[in-house]
């Protein structure tokens, strides 16, 4: 720390006088006294409102006219209430807080299968590998027409899961109809645990670059990112994909920024009216010291801004794509007693070079906070485009200026190609179209495709659409109130092509192989961290040396 001048030498407490005690006392009281007060005034009003509270839900539960049931005029009164506040303090009822918990925890307890609803059924889209379902002889593409004896054919989405999940080892009836069987089939099924994987895709886009896809931060993703990390086998660089992820949990995020970071770097700092300021550093320290490039756009939000902006920050990796959603506000969550539980904001997330990463917001706007954010999805972001009006921060090794003001602005901004996106091919996307045209396609081709296409590399090498099955794409969307439009799915072609072609990967192989297929033909942002990883000398070095 530079010092301004000489510092007096400390005077033995035996040396102070009794006047000179007196006077810091009085000056301790003097500032104390007012705080005190103003603490104990302010402690009066809450709990002065509290009593108001329970007063007036006393009375209308002892006095109203009618019956009345509390417990949604009571989650109606605290949601309003956090209505009032910043946009990312929430309140999740029983239901909503166990599939978070699912999330986080990184599994829940069912059969084993990814399913969708076509046509009024639920359809087995993938098995999980060695999961119950599989293991008793459930096939993609069969249709559950029963569980447990009843009926479920025209079952809504949102009663699927609770039908077939449940605690592990209860047992549950299945009914299916399967092409070419003309009688249903019954599986007996024994739950048990199915993992909610947090990595997408892992795979060596050459030998010496990897690439992963992290989905959200929870408790298990650390272990799945090292397993993926560990069968990529002596890679030298690594393309970290982080768009679209929504965050998650700060020691995952901060223990993935370790991994590339020095032990006892600091990932992010935290500060706050009521708590301690706090700084989490990496941990285990440079786990992977190769060449690193992250992605992110406009929904990487949270725990994976906490990562990208260390990573930037430390000039340890070159961040492309488009400028994040910039949520960066700390969350307590404190369980209610029934189940259902509240999260309120107590801090906000600040970069190692002391960014904030929340974006500006006003209390009680929670919707116009979220139409920005959609105008940034639709290009309308005016404080992106006015980086003037951005804080500016240097990073911590180079020096280079970065900006600051709400989220993470990459060091290599991609803008979208739109040119081949026509309304005609946004109509049949949601629609729907994609995927009813993908369950006949593969109810009619799976056993050809798998006989001719038994590994990734045999379908990139031979696999097409021919004309007919595209046209057939064309009739299905008209039979779904989207009228054929040749030009625009002339200019949509290409596209709508090798969208369909990575979907029927993931269907006969895993994600990975969507990704594996789509991203070097169509993801710019992976198309622009590949040219950056194979010149790296010349593109990468720059941009993190940057004054």
């Amino acid at each position: 720390m530079r010092r301004r001048g000489p510092c007096p030498p400390a005077q033995p407490y035996r040396e102070m006088n009794m006047k000179g005690i007196s006077y810091i006392l009085l000056l301790v009281l003097s500032v104390a006294a007012p705080l005190a007060a103003e603490a104990q005034q302010r402690d009066g009003k809450a709990f002065e409102q509290l009593q108001k509270l329970n007063r007036f839900y006393s009375y209308l539960d002892a006095t109203y006219v009618d019956e009345v049931d509390m417990e949604p005029l009571v989650e109606d009164a605290i949601r309003s209430m956090l209505e009032d506040l910043d946009p990312h303090s929430v309140y999740l009822d029983k239901e909503e807080m166990r599939s978070q918990n699912e999330s986080f925890d990184g599994e829940f307890s069912g059969i084993g299968i990814e399913y969708n609803i076509h046509n009024d059924s639920i359809i087995v889209v993938n098995t999980v590998v060695k999961g119950p379902a599989e293991t008793v002889g459930l096939q993609p593409n069969d249709r559950i027409v029963e569980v447990d004896g009843r009926n479920v054919v025209g079952i809504k989405r949102s009663e699927v899961p609770s039908l077939l999940r449940g605690p592990r080892g209860s047992v549950v009836e299945i009914g299916v109809a399967r092409r070419g069987t003309p009688e249903v089939m019954h599986f007996t099924i024994t739950r048990d645990n199915i993992p909610l994987n947090t990595i997408d895709a892992a795979y060596r886009v050459d030998e010496k670059t990897g690439y992963i896809k992290v989905n959200r931060f929870g408790r298990t993703t650390m272990r799945e990112f090292r397993e993926a990390f560990g069968k990529l086998q002596g890679i030298e660089s690594l393309i970290l994909d982080l768009s679209g992820n929504g965050g998650g949990m700060l020691d995952a995020a901060i223990e993935m920024a370790g991994f590339f970071l020095p032990e006892g770097a600091v990932v992010v700092s935290t500060e706050g009216r009521t708590i301690a300021p706090q700084r989490y550093m990496a941990r285990d320290g440079g786990l992977f010291d190769g060449n690193v490039v992250v992605l992110i756009n406009e929904n990487s939000a949270s725990a994976s801004e906490i990562v990208a902006g260390a990573l930037q920050d430390w000039d340890r990796a070159v961040i492309v794509g488009r400028s994040s959603f910039g949520k960066g506000l700390v969350q307590r969550q404190i369980p209610l007693g029934d189940g259902s539980a509240v999260r309120i904001t107590v801090a906000r997330y600040h970069t190692p070079s002391g960014r904030v990463i929340q974006r500006p917001y006003e209390k009680g706007h929670k919707q116009e906070y979220y139409e920005a954010h959609i105008g940034r999805l639709t290009g309308a972001d005016s404080v992106r485009a006015d980086t003037t009006a951005q804080p500016v921060y240097e990073t911590l090794r180079s020096h280079r200026k970065v900006l600051g003001g709400g989220g993470i602005t990459p060091d290599v901004i991609v803008e979208p190609d739109t040119s081949q996106i026509t309304d005609y091919m946004v109509d049949i996307v949601a629609k729907g179209v994609y995927n009813d045209f993908i369950m006949t396609y593969m109810d009619d081709n799976r056993t050809r495709l798998e006989r001719d296409y038994p590994d990734f590399d045999s379908f990139e090498r031979g696999f097409s659409f021919t004309d007919d099955e595209l046209r057939m794409l064309v009739e299905t969307a008209r039979k779904k109130g989207v009228e054929p439009n040749e030009e625009q799915f002339a200019a949509s072609k290409s596209l709508i092509t090798t969208q369909l072609t990575a979907l029927v990967a993931q269907r006969l192989y895993t994600v990975t192989e969507f990704y594996r297929y789509i991203n070097p033909r169509e993801n710019e942002y992976f198309m622009r961290a590949k040219e950056i990883l194979d010149n790296w000398e010349d593109t990468g070095i720059p941009v993190l040396a940057r004054q």
